[in-house]
């Protein structure tokens, strides 16, 4: 089957950049990507490239090329479906916040929303594709709303659907390096021709030695364990980290040493103030509540202790900071430095920075915020509710949001670093000191800042995993 018309329902994180890449790579196809958020898509379809919903490195250089020519963004449902011969289901899978499952169980009424206008307007043979991070036997459920219409209409067979897993194995900040040259790209499925077109596809800029193909469940499954792995493993280097504080090693070097053993390799050994992003924390407790669901209470956990020491590194960081600053932030002025949970993207999703920034408030402190991709507007959600107290000074807000790099440090009695942003690593602290009130501390959650040059300059340091 050749593949002319791709529908992406979701302008997310995952659909919009996994889509431009397609149609950067593949010009014969059109692809159309929709949402029901009709601000989002005017954002894709912005003449500034700058304004994209999402921020991506190369990101903006794709959308510009192909916008237009054979990638489009709409609210066009239902036309886009009808036109599909490959639809993608990449929408929002959230933790369920009440009824049976909440806080662990993930949240399908997206995909059954999707599936369900999938259902109503497709037309002939239609292949769909799960790219959205979902539990186990979540394609059994997109199967039965599919077949349950199919045989609704006497014309329709049930072999109008085919079902597909095709999980994005994506790290925010390097997508599209990530899209371009994948470790592997994972397909599940039960029909060969489904399987063989999605395959084709990928191959015009993949090796194919690097197309992994096997059945719905495995492949629904692989994603969830392959980010319960490299959590576990921040959790992990995270709890070395205060062992090195109380022995007095150093935890780049542990790390470096430890890294160096192929059996273990360098990734995701640096600690810092736990994991955050879309996938991390809501796929483990999904992987936790589905392991209680099959009566696996020692696996389950097994995996609620890396959620915990996740947290449990955010909460030693706030204690670390009202320490250090003489058992009091009252009032006190803190600069913080990235609210991105990682740096390279404009995403706050989990971001450690939300948790230690609202307990540094409940503490009294007036935080000025700076971070060069996350808007004052996202930043007011996050932390809605902290903004305004009649108990502090500064025109009574709990914090402020800041444009300039510099002016963040104005008055400040601490800064802390929460995002590893290349332009917080080559600071001019000479500019910084004077703007600074003494004794002044730097908390350096991510071991970016040069020790050695900031002490010249009588300012105290404190950093994640370092002794001395």
């Amino acid at each position: 089957m050749e593949i002319r018309n791709i529908c992406c329902i979701g302008a997310g994180y995952v659909g919009g950049p996994t889509m431009a890449v397609i149609a950067n790579y593949c010009p014969n196809i059109q692809v159309n990507v929709v949402d029901i958020n009709p601000e989002r898509i005017d954002q894709w379809n912005d003449d500034d490239f700058s304004k994209l919903p999402i921020f991506e490195p190369g990101l903006a250089e794709i959308v510009k090329k192909c916008r237009g020519v054979n990638l489009h963004f709409s609210n066009e449902m239902e036309n886009q479906i009808k036109k599909a011969d490959m639809i993608f289901i990449s929408v929002n899978t959230p933790t369920k916040v009440k009824g049976i499952g909440a806080g662990q169980a993930i949240d399908l009424k997206y995909v059954e929303a999707s599936s369900r206008e999938i259902a109503k307007y497709s037309e002939g043979f239609t292949i769909v594709v799960e790219k959205s991070t979902l539990p186990v036997k979540t394609a059994q459920t997109i199967k039965d709303i599919l077949d349950a219409e199919s045989k609704s209409k006497e014309k329709f067979t049930e072999k109008n659907f085919a079902v597909l897993s095709n999980p994005e194995f994506l790290a925010e900040g390097t997508a599209i390096n990530d899209l371009n040259n994948p470790d592997r790209i994972l397909i599940g499925g039960d029909n060969k021709e489904a399987i063989d077109s999605l395959v084709r596809i990928y191959t015009n800029w993949v090796d194919k030695s690097k197309v992994l193909t096997t059945d719905l469940w495995s492949s629904e499954l692989s994603k969830l364990i392959a980010n319960a792995f490299l959590a576990q493993r921040i959790s992990s280097i995270n709890t070395i980290s205060a062992l090195c504080e109380a022995t007095g090693a150093n935890i780049k070097d542990v790390a470096l040493a430890v890294g160096m053993d192929k059996r273990i390799g360098k990734y995701f050994l640096n600690s810092g103030p736990g994991f955050g992003g879309s996938c991390f924390k809501k796929d483990i407790s999904n992987l936790v509540y589905i392991s209680n669901h099959y009566g696996l209470s020692e696996v389950a956990e097994y995996w609620q202790k890396v959620l915990d020491i996740n947290l449990w590194q955010q909460k030693r960081f706030v204690e670390l900071i009202v320490k250090q600053m003489f058992g009091t932030i009252s009032s006190k002025k803190i600069a913080i430095l990235g609210f991105a949970f990682k740096s390279n993207t404009n995403d706050t999703r989990e971001s450690p920075a939300i948790y230690i920034c609202r307990k540094l408030i409940e503490e009294g402190a007036i935080l000025n915020i700076y971070d060069p991709k996350v808007s004052q507007n996202q930043i007011n959600k996050d932390l809605k509710g902290c903004k305004e107290d009649l108990n502090v000074p500064n025109n009574n807000k709990k914090w402020t949001f800041s444009n300039s790099l510099y002016e963040t440090f104005n008055d400040t009695d601490a800064a802390i670093f929460m995002t590893e942003w290349e332009e917080f690593q080559n600071l001019d602290w000479s500019t910084i000191s004077p703007k600074m009130r003494k004794p002044a501390w730097i908390f350096d959650t991510r071991s970016i800042i040069k020790k050695n040059v900031i002490k010249k300059y009588g300012i105290n340091i404190w950093q994640v995993g370092s002794g001395s």
